[in-house]
């Protein structure tokens, strides 16, 4: 082990001690140089934990840069050496001498501090840097002068330590033992008895060094004495103790001090040469001294952190070998050339989103070697992140979560401590942590619309694709995986799941059947999205599916009514002005919009230069002035197109009567009849005509003519007509056509009154409560219901039911 990190571990110890008893602490002592594997303490049993507690934490010590001397074992929850524990190596001189270390655990995060005391064995003898040490001593010496003898060293401590010194022979000299400030000992050796060249020019002593162990142990150096002939005075210095400064790293030739002398002789014997003394031990590469001027200038690099003050004997020693001796002693003064040390304890690459404030993710080491204020360590975190640090004790700290994370914000982090001290110039270092941020199922899925609305064609094709509703969920992995689910409920009193279904991955909404848009026009139902965590979120949208129409229905003819055998015949009397309204066509489309959109059209007419067709209306009109040259039945069909692409049709055969009296109508149904090629639907559509008309003809009477009303326009006809005679034919009851192959199975009276100045006529006519309306069929006869005389009341003009035979 270096002296730099002794002299680390001991300045530590020593700082520890000094501070009160910290939470989690345990001191154990043990003898140096004890074998491998010896047992040093329970630190199961003293700190208070389980073994399984030791085994799930996993338990491991912590020694920073140092070497590690003391292992775990986790089984045995015991402390044993690692490694030879040598206290001279590991503290010098220092005593109590003191290991420290941490017990790390983890889940949760915990550190024990330990203190590991070691103790002193005596097993460094005494021991002198040079076997032996030579002096040139003038006879001419006085007693009492002083000779500086190297001291012994003895790595051990206290009792175990250097004690004692004893000198053979003693005739001439003796020993002074001085203790120094630093608890070291000085030897000088004193002269007793004057010296006798001529007696004995060369004197060998021994002088013996004792420890106080058990058992006691020595050292010894011969000290070799040649006696010089004459010079009585020797040098003196000026100062007993020269005091100084250097700063830390101090440049090389930096001059110290100046260390001076003075010797009564003259000549030779006064000239005074400067020397590091032998006992200076380890300064000889750090300083020197100029032999003839005594300048103590620095030659090598001093660090604080190893030494805090150097001692230097200097002797001064004139030709006559007398010496004198001063010491010289150098105080360093701190300066700001360590950074602070960053040591990463225990540390998580992960931590969950809900993990509460105050969690600790990072357990760290920081320390300074400078001391004062230059050892005085400040560290702070990058801004904008949920984290700080805390200083849990002396040089450690814990990085813990300030605030509640979310991860859908922010799923890692980058955390960089920078600690600085508080020197001048500052000194800084920093190291950045990456932490991940997992996943909590905290987010239900999100639409991307807060409803959907969506159309289809009707008469699509079953599975077919309608459109897609799409969520969104904020999680990570399963926890936004999203699933589409169809909420229970129905339509019309049918499930929805009948109409559509949804795909669970994709959301894809696709139609289960055929739609037709005259059954259903739109129908509304919901999706659940759902997500994939531990317990399942989950949010839900409202679909609305419009069904769009197509052009799939052909108008309906409500009139007038095709019927299969029957002929129906609009009556046009001869006198009609051009514009005569014969008839109205009445459709329906169940479609919707354009598709119902319709239009009629003329197609054929026996003669199409005498009616028109509204185009919008479907009214029939004639164009012009009807004579007697046109034929008495006409045939018209009508075309009824609606909007549609395609469009679609449906088609109407109008028969048309053109008299002005009953039986010349029925003369040409009876001829017309036996034509079945061209009138196979007529008769069915001129019964169901005068059944409708004779319906809506009953319901005018009983509404508008009163029997009042009756009255008033006979007496005003006869007024007008003067002369003119009402006309009242008279049919007898089972009146039968020429051919007879129809009959009228009802009676009918009637009276025509017409006046001279009016081409119209007008109808007075009873007939049984029992029948509605006749059709002229060469069958028989046939009746319309109520139902069917209720669909085509709202179309018949006045001028068709007055003109229609009842």
């Amino acid at each position: 082990m270096s002296e730099r990190t002794m002299a680390r571990q001991v300045l530590l110890f020593v700082y520890l001690v000094c501070l009160s008893s910290v939470r989690g602490q345990v001191s154990f002592s043990i003898p140096e140089e004890m074998p491998k594997g010896s047992l040093v303490g329970n630190i199961a049993q003293d700190l208070g934990l389980d073994l399984k507690r030791l085994k799930s934490g996993k338990a491991r010590i912590y020694t920073g840069d140092s070497t590690e001397y003391i292992e775990l074992n986790k089984e045995r929850g015991v402390l044993l050496i690692k490694e030879r524990i040598d206290r001279e190596a590991l503290c010098g001189q220092t005593t109590p001498c003191a290991l420290h270390f941490q017990v790390i655990l983890e889940n949760p995060m915990e550190f024990f501090r330990v203190t590991l005391e070691i103790t002193d064995v005596n097993d460094n003898a005494p021991a002198f840097a040079e076997n032996e040490m030579k002096f040139e001593i003038s006879e001419s010496t006085f007693s009492g002068a002083k000779f500086a003898v190297e001291a012994a060293v003895d790595n051990d401590v206290k009792e175990n330590g250097l004690q004692s010194y004893t000198l053979k022979p003693t005739d001439n000299f003796g020993l002074k033992i001085h203790s120094l400030p630093d608890g070291t000992k000085s030897v000088e050796l004193i002269l007793e008895k004057p010296l006798d060249r001529e007696k004995q020019e060369h004197i060998t002593l021994l002088l013996t060094a004792f420890d106080g162990g058990e058992p006691r142990l020595s050292g010894t150096m011969q000290i070799l004495i040649n006696v010089l002939d004459a010079n009585d005075n020797a040098p003196v210095c000026g100062q007993a103790v020269y005091k100084t400064n250097l700063e830390e790293n101090a440049p090389r030739g930096t001059i110290l001090t100046t260390v001076s002398a003075s010797d009564a002789d003259k000549g030779t014997n006064s000239a005074i040469v400067y020397s590091l003394s032998a006992t200076s031990k380890g300064v000889s590469d750090l300083f020197e001294i100029g032999q003839h001027d005594g300048v103590v200038k620095l030659i090598g690099n001093v660090d604080y952190e190893k030494f805090k003050q150097y001692q230097i004997v200097v002797e001064a020693r004139d030709q006559g070998g007398h010496t004198d001796s001063c010491k010289v002693i150098i105080d360093v003064n701190d300066k700001n050339d360590n950074a602070p040390v960053i040591s990463i304890m225990s540390k998580s690459s992960q931590i969950s989103e809900n993990a509460k404030a105050g969690t600790v993710v990072a357990m760290m080491s920081i320390q300074d070697a400078d001391k004062h204020e230059n050892g005085i360590v400040k560290c702070k975190l990058n801004e904008n992140i949920p984290f700080l640090i805390q200083s849990s004790s002396d040089g450690f700290y814990s990085l813990v979560t300030e605030s509640d994370l979310d991860r859908e914000r922010e799923s890692g982090y980058n955390i960089s401590v920078m600690c600085s001290d508080e020197g001048t110039p500052s000194l800084s270092s920093s190291v950045t942590l990456s932490l991940q941020i997992s996943d909590v199922n905290d987010n239900a899925p999100v639409f991307e619309r807060s409803s959907y609305e969506a159309s289809i064609s009707e008469n699509n094709t079953p599975g077919v694709s309608i459109f897609t509703v799409k969520a969104r969920d904020a999680d990570w992995n399963q926890n936004a995986r999203v699933s589409y689910i169809l909420q229970d409920s129905s339509v019309n009193g049918v499930l929805v799941s009948s109409y559509v279904s949804v795909s669970a991955d994709s959301g894809v909404i696709h139609a289960v059947r055929s739609f037709d848009y005259e059954q259903i026009k739109d129908f509304q139902f919901r999706v659940i999205a759902q997500d994939g965590g531990s317990p399942p979120l989950s949010s839900n949208v409202s679909v609305k599916i419009v069904i769009q129409d197509q052009n799939d229905n052909a108008p309906q003819v409500l009139y007038p009514v095709q019927t299969g055998g029957s002929l129906v015949a609009e009556i046009v009397p001869r006198s009609a002005e051009v514009g005569y309204l014969v008839t109205k066509v009445v459709a329906v489309d169940v479609d919707s919009g354009q598709n119902a959109w319709l239009s009629y059209k003329l197609q054929k007419a026996t003669d199409r230069a005498l009616f028109e067709v509204g185009l919008q209306n479907g009214e029939i009109r004639t164009v012009r002035q009807v004579t007697d040259k046109d034929a008495v039945m006409q045939k018209l069909t009508v075309v009824v197109e609606d909007n549609g692409q395609p469009s679609r049709s449906a088609t109407v055969n109008i028969n048309v009567a053109v008299a002005d009296s009953f039986p010349e109508v029925l003369s040409e149904f009876t001829d017309f009849t036996h034509d079945k090629d061209y009138n196979d639907n007529l008769t069915f559509y001129l019964v169901l005509a005068l059944a409708v008309v004779s319906f809506l003809f009953i319901v005018s009477i009983i509404a508008i003519l009163s029997v009042k009303c009756y009255r008033w326009r006979r007496e005003r006809m006869f007024y007008k007509s003067g002369a003119n005679l009402p006309v009242i034919p008279y049919y007898p009851p089972l009146y039968a056509d020429v051919g007879g192959t129809g009959t009228l199975q009802h009676v009918y009276n009637y009276e025509v009154c017409r006046t001279t100045d009016s081409r119209k006529s007008d109808l007075k006519y009873a007939r049984p409560s029992s029948e509605s309306i006749i059709s002229l069929d060469t069958s028989g006869t046939q009746t319309l219901t109520y139902a069917q005389r209720e669909k085509v009341t709202g179309d018949i003009s006045h001028n068709q039911v007055r003109s229609l035979l009842c």
